[in-house]
């Protein structure tokens, strides 16, 4: 088993919860910390923007990393949300064992 952290974005903490709720709740992903509020700096149909967005991260498995960004991507108010998938390479071994039984 591969365990995997998806970074996400969101406009509110409330569509962060609803959607990190949903992808645990079909255990897509073993669990979810929504860390709260962050100001975004970026470029957006040729504007500098700032605003605040909500950041969760979600614990996963390889096998179940596409059908976890699209729920992800279908759940989500943006055009274009920020979900980016990362390795993880090394952990406490009965943490990431955990997140294997508790994920499809």
């Amino acid at each position: 088993m591969t365990a995997k952290l998806i970074y996400v974005t969101a406009g509110s903490a409330a569509e962060a919860e609803t959607i990190a709720s949903q992808v645990v709740e079909e255990r897509l992903a073993a669990c979810a910390n929504i860390l709260g509020a962050a100001t975004s700096i970026y470029w957006w149909e040729d504007k500098l923007t700032k605003d605040s967005e909500t950041v969760f991260i979600l614990k996963t498995t390889a096998e179940l990393v596409d059908q976890a960004v699209a729920k992800i991507l279908a759940l989500h108010s943006y055009d274009c949300p920020a979900v980016v998938v990362l390795d993880i390479e090394k952990g406490n071994p009965e943490f990431l064992n955990w997140i294997d039984k508790n994920t499809l």
